[in-house]
């Protein structure tokens, strides 16, 4: 099991242990919804019961105080099953609250006015003005609370929360009928919503964490590769220039022609490595290139060096004018090295190896299908994180660094575009031409 497999298992476990959390949230507010609702019940029960005997004759003081106590159930007496409203209870103190406030700023324009009038008159109009304002605003007090409690008497009887009060005479027989409608007080309420609104923060606050960890974790990880290649860099160029001049010296000997030419041929591909190396410890130099001309160099440098049973085909258009791009061509054939190595090893050293070259909307697609089995379902989605490989001997380095490369130093795409075992793997570089 893959350091990555490890680290699904634990994100599914922490987004299950989150999952739960939430849910019992929400289970343990549901159970004090449920247990506050039914205390406003039976205060509704208790409050119609001292409204009944208020009704019929029979109170006390304790009748008073029950109706007087309950300043948080919004409550609604209606008469029989009509829309005729006889009193409302914690519903309509906002609007009169609201016009109150509206009539205290009119009366102290009014006033300051009144102040900087000299004449007895203006004084007497002013206060004329004054009283037929209040008056027009006890008009809108009343006409916005009747609007209010029609539209809350609708929504009342649609929820179904209601009383209905019997009024008897002294011999038990009904007279009257009368309903109490209610709903839910502002607690309750709050109370209902309360843990939607901590799971909403709480989630708010584990995305800017784990963006901000993640931000942290990548740039670490890009000092790690940019010191590790500049690293690798280093410690190979000290031998390759001993080597160097080794070879130098050995040109001028008799016989040794031919091995000279082979240690030759192997210094240039370490010089080619530690280019490699030392371009991606630091933002890479972009020139433009052709695209097809390095795929074609790449495909006539592998074929030297793989099975004589692995075929290339390249499929590409002639007219190569949109193929000319600004890319780094010592990474960019690293990136085609590495997926041909690999679908290779997939094929067991026999198959067919097809690049296919597209210009689409101002982008390079380089398509490179393999006829192997297949990359592995449970890798698939992980193929491209340092470590990830489906070979008992890999270190997983290949694709990662080729993400890097095409991403990070091209502003482009690479990704697996198909793969199963009937039709091998296909990997896609997209390459922007105007980056």
């Amino acid at each position: 099991m893959n350091i990555y497999t490890k680290k699904q298992k634990w994100k599914l476990a922490l987004i299950g242990f989150a999952i739960a959390i939430g849910a019992s949230s929400l289970f343990v507010t549901n159970q004090l919804v449920k247990k506050v609702k039914n205390q406003e019940r039976k205060k509704m029960e208790v409050w119609a019961e001292a409204l009944k005997r208020i009704s019929q004759g029979g109170w006390d003081e304790d009748d008073i105080k029950i109706i007087s106590d309950n300043k948080e159930i919004p409550v609604l007496l209606v008469a029989g099953e009509c829309d005729t409203i006889l009193e409302d209870r914690n519903l309509t103190e906002s609007i009169i609250l609201k016009r109150n406030k509206e009539k205290e700023n009119l009366q102290n324009q009014l006033i300051f006015k009144n102040n900087l009038r000299d004449t007895q008159f203006n004084k007497i109009d002013s206060i004329n003005n004054l009283i037929i304002l209040t008056k027009s605003n006890l008009k809108k007090i009343e006409y916005s609370c009747k609007l209010y409690l029609k539209n809350e008497l609708k929504i009342m009887r649609n929820k179904g929360d209601s009383i209905q009060i019997n009024i008897t005479d002294d011999f038990g027989a009904i007279y009257d009928t009368q309903r109490i409608y209610y709903k839910d007080s502002d607690l309750l309420y709050r109370l209902r919503y309360y843990p939607f609104y901590q799971l909403a923060f709480i989630s708010v606050f584990m995305l800017i964490a784990y963006l901000a960890f993640s931000a942290s974790k990548k740039a670490e990880q890009n000092q790690v590769w940019a010191g590790m290649a500049k690293e690798t860099a280093h410690q190979i160029g000290t031998p390759l220039s001993s080597l160097m001049a080794w070879t130098e010296l050995l040109k001028g000997k008799e016989g040794v022609q031919d091995l000279v030419l082979k240690m030759q041929k192997d210094i240039n591909r370490l010089e080619t490595i530690t280019d490699r190396f030392s371009k991606i410890g630091s933002k890479p130099e972009l020139v433009n290139e052709n695209i097809i001309e390095i795929i074609h160099e790449s495909v006539k440098y592998l074929k030297s060096r793989l099975p004589q049973k692995i075929t290339f085909k390249v499929d590409a258009p002639m007219n190569q004018k949109h193929f000319v791009l600004p890319v780094s061509k010592v990474l960019l054939e690293w990136v085609i090295e590495n997926i041909c190595k690999n679908a290779v090893d997939s094929m067991k050293g026999v198959g067919l190896i097809k690049i296919n070259v597209f210009y689409d909307n101002a982008e390079v697609r380089i398509y490179i299908t393999d006829t192997g089995k297949g990359i592995k379902k449970n890798i698939l989605n992980s193929i491209f994180e340092p470590g990830v490989t489906s070979k008992k001997r890999g270190w997983g380095l290949g694709l990662s660094l080729s993400k890097r490369i095409i991403e990070e130093y091209h502003n482009g795409k690479i990704f697996v575009e198909n793969s199963d075992k009937k039709n091998g793997t296909t990997f896609c570089i997209l390459l922007k031409k105007g980056m």
